[in-house]
């Protein structure tokens, strides 16, 4: 059975979703903070979101790295995905990031962000190689990297630390024309 991508616009954080992204981020921040590490509790306030809208601008203008807000047709913020550690000379590559909101979940929301943030990365980014890690626990994630065409080259033994267990991770690769 085939499934329709749901209809998704990628967006650049801008000062104008302060107060969108700080409601998702609240809204949402037990559900992270479940399976990745908390972010300070600053960053939970309008000063700490305005900071880092104005950090993903700045590094986008750098290009160290590039943000997206995962909006739907009637722009309701769903989630947020990133290329991060952009490296130019010699690699041209990235670290693809992503957080879906929990009700945004199960409905192939994050498959297709990754499958049009990979469409940015291997186009207008001319990058050539996106990485990204899950959990081994991650099941959801690892089905939305293997249906965008990362394929798994390594695993890390206890090399990720969540409320004082440590968590064995797979690392995944997707090449540009793969």
């Amino acid at each position: 059975m085939d499934t329709i991508a749901p209809a998704l616009a990628l967006a650049p954080p801008a000062h104008a979703d302060l107060d969108a992204l700080l409601a998702f981020e609240l809204e949402n921040r037990a559900f992270f903070e479940a399976t990745i590490n908390a972010r300070p509790p600053a960053y939970y306030s309008r000063e700490g979101v305005a900071g880092a809208i104005g950090a993903a601008i700045e590094d986008a203008a750098q290009d160290r790295g590039y943000q997206f807000l995962v909006k739907s047709a009637a722009g309701e913020l769903l989630g947020r995905i990133n290329l991060s550690g952009i490296k130019r000379a010699h690699f041209q590559s990235g670290v693809l990031g992503y957080r879906i909101g929990q009700s945004a979940g199960g409905r192939g929301i994050a498959s297709e962000a990754v499958r049009q943030v990979l469409a940015i990365a291997f186009g207008q980014l001319g990058l050539k190689r996106i990485e990204a890690d899950a959990s081994v626990d991650n099941h959801g994630s690892i089905r939305v990297l293997e249906r965008n065409g990362f394929v798994q080259y390594g695993r890390s033994r206890r090399s990720f630390e969540l409320q004082g267990r440590w968590y064995d991770r797979l690392h995944f690769e997707r090449h540009a024309g793969a």
